[in-house]
């Protein structure tokens, strides 16, 4: 069944929501830049209403190795989605802080970057058009991936199912798809997830 992560909530009516769906993971934005990020001292207030079974993954952009390891290590989140310059160097000095999942984002324009995520030293790689661009990158490209991933960028309830039957991800992530007028949707986040359960089934 293909994992669901859904990105950028922030609000308490938001993890009620998902509490109801169930994706596999949430996403608590932290980078200062988005529209969506959260204090730290906020993501813990909304992860104390999350669902225990529900990961929730924080994500950063160049972030100090060691406040995304506090937020780790506190409990506040699972895992960390790194979506800036982090190279190898990056991993190894926040792997000497913690052993929790990291993920790194990869931007994807040309084969060349497939190649770059595939030879990450990272637990899992996103493949994206770019930090909360909400537009999808060319999928025929990810054709050229052998190890799994998370598949982001302009997904949407009309194409997730295309996205999951055509290039079978290990995940998907969505965030400016399941919202309206920058706010999230609960009938677009209900219509995402019935969406790739359904065609994880085909």
């Amino acid at each position: 069944m293909t994992k669901i992560k859904l990105c950028g909530l922030t609000r308490p009516g938001e993890i009620e929501m998902a509490n109801i769906l169930r994706p596999d993971y949430v996403g608590f934005v932290f980078a200062p830049q988005s529209r969506r990020a959260l204090s730290a001292e906020r993501a813990t207030e909304l992860r104390t209403l999350l669902s225990p079974g529900i990961r929730a993954v924080g994500v950063f952009v160049d972030e100090r190795p060691e406040i995304v390891a506090r937020l780790l290590e506190g409990g506040v989140i699972d895992i960390a989605q790194l979506h800036g310059g982090e190279d190898a160097a990056y991993l190894r000095r926040l792997r000497a802080y913690t052993g929790a999942p990291v993920w790194k984002a990869v931007r994807v324009r040309a084969r060349e970057d497939v190649r770059r995520a595939e030879a990450s030293g990272a637990d899992l790689v996103l493949l994206d058009a770019g930090m909360g661009c909400g537009k999808a990158f060319d999928w025929d490209l990810a054709g050229a991936i052998h190890r799994p991933y998370l598949l982001a960028g302009g997904l949407s309830p009309e194409n997730a199912s295309e996205a999951v039957r055509r290039l079978r991800p290990y995940g998907v992530d969505v965030s400016s798809g399941i919202e309206t007028d920058g706010r999230k949707d609960n009938h677009k986040m209900a219509a995402f997830v019935a969406a790739v359960r359904e065609a994880s089934r085909l």
